[in-house]
């Protein structure tokens, strides 16, 4: 897992909606204004996605909102983006994404070193029942802790 400071943004869905099993960081091309707003947290993930073509890995339907500082020239919002990855990684992730139901999915947004970087996850696609089945953990987890603190307190 890579070190990061707090992310600036998160795709909250791609954990109730995949199985991850390796994650990815890599460098993200950005024009001048879409630095600036990434700085200012104006990023969405939601129904993102990373797919190889070509050799090189490009992020799509990422939403980065306009500068508002910006002049005429500033970024088309959800324009393609290529993504930086070293070749051995980018060879092993089409070896591995051509296997049925492995896609690659967009977790975190941050800035390390100064640098954007996206954290990419190796995930497949989780059916209804795997959906549901993580809802009763989630809120039975929830329970026992509720009631380990109700404990706790000498209610």
């Amino acid at each position: 897992m890579a070190t990061f400071d707090r992310p600036i943004a998160q795709n909250k869905k791609a954990n109730h909606d995949f199985h991850i099993e390796e994650t990815y960081e890599a460098g993200i091309v950005l024009t001048g204004t879409e630095i600036k707003s990434i700085r200012n947290r104006r990023v969405n993930l939601k129904d993102s996605f990373a797919r190889i073509s070509g050799g090189e890995v490009w992020l799509s339907n990422m939403h980065i909102s306009p500068y508002e500082q910006g002049n005429r020239h500033n970024h088309d919002p959800v324009r393609a983006r290529k993504l930086l990855m070293h070749r051995k990684e980018i060879d092993k992730l089409v070896g591995i994404t051509k296997e049925k139901g492995y896609t690659l999915v967009p977790l975190k947004i941050y800035i390390k070193n100064g640098v954007a970087k996206v954290l990419l996850g190796l995930g497949r696609g989780k059916k209804k029942y795997d959906k549901r089945e993580d809802l009763k953990r989630k809120d039975a987890k929830r329970e026992v802790e509720r009631a380990f603190k109700d404990h706790q307190l000498g209610r």
